[in-house]
This record gives structure tokens, C-alpha cells and sequence, in this order.
């Protein structure tokens, strides 16, 4: 569906970016390409499908730079010419955008449009910071934020039944679309079919090199709506993450348990990448920069690995087998995570270091768990992103603080075993020596958040 409207795809190359199918070949212009590789929002789009339990839809504000043609079957795409009201009457963010100034020279402006009213629908422009939180993914080169956050704070509470009457216009004409996502159990045929294909989620790393390259090399096999994939499970003692469940669906799920890893993968990217972003295709990719894994390592947490011929379990820390390289053999897919809860006196933090706050790639990335008894560190976990070619567990840091009483100077003393233990490398993000400094003050910060201002709560986030 686009824009209310059925649409017959099957003529073009599933490949073909959802930004140039609507640019080029359904004449849309009011989505704009910017960066085309999802950093800019000037291609933002509202993506919402059948709701599992046949209520209202959800709309998800998503960048057509990285959707492809072939992962779209059996939605619904809504453009910027495509909120209006059925009778054409503007949706509340538009009216609010002329009436602050913040209308901008057209480029940037549907951008922000789109993606304001799919915060306004999912009723999250709540105050200032969830409005520059719905906005991270936007970038303004004309009038500057104010008068853009001062529209949305000025309709975060008007109603927009109009904006429900397309919605559901949507839902009912979707009912009617015969789209059902298949199992796993045909993921394996497909790929027995094509050896070389490649799986696809999200799309937020693979999708701009596509964008870039303009297709595919290989063939690609979708597996954001695999019902296996898509299962997200809170039992007493551990979490079930399915790996094809996006992070913005994840975050309010553990922010309660884990409130730093909620703030990390906040900081994964923007609502538009988060819509689309998941946590296996975060450890499929095995970059060393990759910022789930520290966090994992550091939680024991456990990969699940399926295949047609079974499952198998992989503790996270013997996840990558070199740079770029996992475990994963011929046939397999990453099917879930094992996250488990924390337990009584148990304390978790994830500490990332870039050159900017939100969407950046990690310079070091820093997790550890700790459990303090009376004082003394009865069990300890430190892992490290960006310091090697792959995410590692540092035993030696651990040695030095493992049966210690927790303070400064302990802080600092594992410091030094972690220089001796990692041997940083330099890129275009940093230098070793700074990556050397870095990992260290870690550890001081730790204590100081441990032992003095106590630990992050979910109202930090």
C-alpha cells in the first residue's frame, strides 16, 4: 500500500532502494535524498503493517534510503504527500510547522514532517527531550531546531482524527492483501536454493551499501517478519530476544533491568534506524565496533544458532572467530539472545565513547558487570569494543579486581592490567594511545558511579 493506494511492485528489481522506486519511478519528490545511508532523514517514511492482534496501526517512521522494494510486501508506506487527511486537510504537525516558522526551504522540512507525525501518533512527544529524541535522525541546514521542537510541543496533546481515519484506511485495505511472512522452515529452502544468498533484517548496514552501489551482488533473503525471529520473551531469570526484533522495541522491554544497555542502544541511532536496527543483525555484521557485543560478553549472555539440521548455543564471548568473522557455518542464522537478568547486588554498565553523542560509531566501548558483597568485589565481567579486531572479555582486569576491595586505587591498579592485557589498534576514529587512555579512565569512572552517585535509573534515560 502507498499512500492508501494498492500497488503491483513485481515488475522491478526487489533490490531497487524504496527511495528510488518513489522518486524515480513513482514521481513522490517530496521524499528527498540527502546522504542516501540513512544519517540525514531528508527520505524519512512512515512503514506500518498488519497488527499481529488485528487492532489499530502503528506507523514507523523508517529512511527509504535503506528499505528495499522486496522487503516492503504486505505494508504500508505513507510519504509526506500521503498524511493529509482523506479530504485533504493537514495533519496537526503541518498546520503547527507554518504557524512556529518552522517551515524550512522544502528540503529538509518533509523529513521532519514525516517523522513528527509518526511520534505524534505513537504519542511520544511528551516534552522537549522525546521531541529532540523523534528529531536525531533530521538534520536541519536552514532554520535551526526551535521553532521546528516548538510545533511539535504545541501539538504534542491536539488529537488527529484524521490522521486515524487514514490509518484506517490502511488497516482495512491490508487485511485484504494475501502477504503472510513464511517461517524458517522456508528461510532454508530459500537458502538451499541460493547458496550465496545473504540474509537481510533491518537493513541499516547492508542497506547502504546497496543505496551506495545501486543493487545487489548476491541474492537476498528477507527475515524481518519471520515469526520465529520475531519473539520477545521476559522470563524470571532471562530475556528471549529474537534476532530480528528491532531495538525500539527492545529498549522499554529491559530498560527497567538494564538501564545503561537501554541508553547504548538509544544511542545506536536515530527512531529511523532503531524501527529497523536489531540485535542479531548487530552481531551478524562482527564488527569490532559493533556495540552490542561488549554488553553481552560482559552479561553472559547466550546466542542462539538455528539451522534446518538443529540448534545449537554460543556463549557471546566465543561469538567472533576473527575481524569480521563469526562462528556461524554454512545454513545458519542467528535465531535469538539469551539476556539474563540481573541478579540481587548485581550492577551493569555500558560506557561509549565517540566523537559525538548520538549516532556515531564507538571509539572504545567499555561494559562491565559487577557484584559488590560488603564492599569487596565477589564476581566481576569486563569487556571492551574498539580495541582490537574483534569485542573481547578482559580475564586480566577481572584478576585484578576479582576478591579486592572496591576502591580508587583498586580501580585504578586494574587499569593497568588493562594495558598489559589489550594492545590497542589506530584508525581514522582514534589513536592507540587514546584508545589506551580511554579504556582506562573506565575504570576510575566506574568506581566513582559505583561507590559514589549510585547507579543509573530508569528516569536518567
Amino acid at each position: 500500500m502507498l499512500n492508501g493506494e494498492t500497488v503491483d511492485a513485481r515488475d522491478m528489481p526487489p533490490t531497487v532502494t524504496l527511495l528510488d522506486y518513489l522518486r524515480l519511478h513513482r514521481r513522490l519528490t517530496g521524499t528527498k535524498e540527502g546522504c542516501a545511508e540513512g544519517d540525514c532523514g531528508a527520505c524519512t517514511v512512515l512503514l506500518a503493517r498488519p497488527p499481529a492482534n488485528g487492532g489499530d496501526l502503528s506507523y514507523d517512521a523508517v529512511n527509504a534510503c535503506l528499505l528495499l522494494l522486496g522487503q516492503l510486501d504486505g505494508t504500508a508506506i505513507r510519504t509526506v504527500e500521503g498524511i493529509a487527511a482523506p479530504d485533504g486537510a493537514p495533519h496537526p504537525v503541518q498546520r503547527a510547522l507554518v504557524e512556529t516558522g518552522g517551515s524550512q526551504c522544502g528540503y529538509c522540512t518533509p523529513g521532519f514532517v514525516v517523522a513528527l507525525v509518526g511520534a505524534h501518533r505513537a504519542g511520544r512527544l511528551t516534552d522537549t527531550a522525546a521531541v529532540h529524541d523523534a528529531l536525531a535522525g533530521n538534520l536541519c541546514r536552514c532554520t535551526g531546531y526551535r521553532p521546528i521542537v516548538d510545533a511539535a510541543l504545541a501539538v504534542a496533546n491536539e488529537a488527529a482524527p484524521r490522521m486515524d481515519a487514514v490509518a484506517e484506511l490502511d488497516r482495512t485495505r491490508l487485511g485484504q492483501l494475501d502477504s503472510r511472512p513464511g517461517g524458517l522452515a522456508d528461510v532454508f529452502d530459500a537458502l538451499a536454493a541460493e547458496p550465496d544468498a545473504r540474509p537481510i533484517c533491518g537493513a541499516t548496514d547492508l542497506g547502504v551499501a546497496i543505496s551506495k552501489q545501486k543493487g545487489a551482488d548476491v541474492p537476498l533473503v528477507a527475515l524481518d517478519r519471520v515469526p520465529e525471529l520475531q519473539r520477545l520473551d521476559i522470563h524470571d531469570d532471562h530475556y528471549l530476544i529474537g534476532a530480528a526484533v528491532p531495538l525500539e522495541r527492545l529498549i522499554p522491554v529491559i530498560a527497567a533491568d538494564y538501564p545503561s544497555l537501554a541508553v547504548l542502544f538509544r544511542r545506536f541511532g536515530s527512531p529511523q534506524i532503531r524501527n529497523r536496527a536489531t540485535l542479531g543483525g548487530n552481531i551478524g555484521t562482527a564488527s569490532p565496533i559493533g556495540d552490542s557485543l561488549p554488553a553481552l560478553i560482559a552479561l553472559d549472555a547466550g546466542i542462539g544458532i538455528v539451522s534446518r539440521h538443529g540448534r545449537r548455543a554460543v556463549p557471546a564471548a566465543d561469538m567472533f572467530s576473527g575481524y569480521r568473522r563469526t562462528v556461524l557455518q554454512a545454513g545458519e542464522l542467528i535465531e535469538h539472545v539469551i539476556l539474563p537478568r540481573p541478579r540481587p547486588g548485581e550492577i551493569f554498565r555500558i560506557y561509549k565513547l565517540s566523537k559525538r553523542y548520538d549516532q556515531d560509531i564507538s571509539t572504545v566501548c567499555g561494559a562491565f558487570r559487577l557484584t559488590l558483597t560488603d564492599g569487596m568485589v565477589t564476581d566481576i565481567r569486563v569487556a571492551y569494543g574498539g580495541m582490537a579486531a574483534t569485542p573481547v572479555r578482559v580475564a586480566a582486569v577481572e584478576d585484578a579486581l576479582r576478591g579486592k576491595a572496591w576502591t580508587l586505587e583498586t580501580a585504578r591498579a586494574a587499569a593497568g592490567a588493562l594495558d598489559r592485557a589489550l594492545s590497542p589498534m589506530t584508525d581514522m576514529r582514534g589513536s592507540a594511545a587514546y584508545r589506551r587512555s580511554a579504556g582506562r579512565n573506565l575504570l576510575p569512572r566506574l568506581w566513582h558511579e559505583t561507590a559514589g552517585a549510585g547507579p543509573v535509573t530508569v528516569q536518567d534515560l
